[in-house]
């Protein structure tokens, strides 16, 4: 992702260059090749700030996504930890069981 919005930023700051370069170098009056910097920067600020704003939104998807998929592992990751920690009680109250019989065998001796 990170290397996307780097690509972006460059082809935009590239776009920008060149069409300023171009602007300069057009035989036209000083007022109108003003004029067509301020356009196009006015522009390019527009794309930039759409790009920025699309990036943010990817990325708060993305950590919304990444947070929801944390949380559904959680949930398993206790629930199993639950079950497992059901089994381990049942069996020790199972092998409790058969020490207490076998104690009270061993007192009635």
């Amino acid at each position: 992702m990170r290397s996307e919005s780097n690509a972006l930023l460059g082809l935009l700051a590239g776009t920008a260059i060149g069409v300023t370069l171009g602007i300069l170098f057009a035989p036209d009056k000083g007022s109108k090749t003003r004029q067509l910097i301020a356009d196009e920067a006015a522009n390019a600020r527009d794309r930039v700030s759409e790009s920025a704003h699309n990036l943010r939104d990817r990325v708060a998807d993305t950590v919304i996504n990444q947070k929801a998929n944390f949380d559904d592992q959680l949930e398993s990751i206790v629930s199993n930890v639950s079950h497992k920690t059901d089994d381990v009680i049942t069996s020790l109250e199972k092998k409790l069981s058969e020490l207490k019989s076998k104690n009270k065998k061993f007192q009635k001796s």
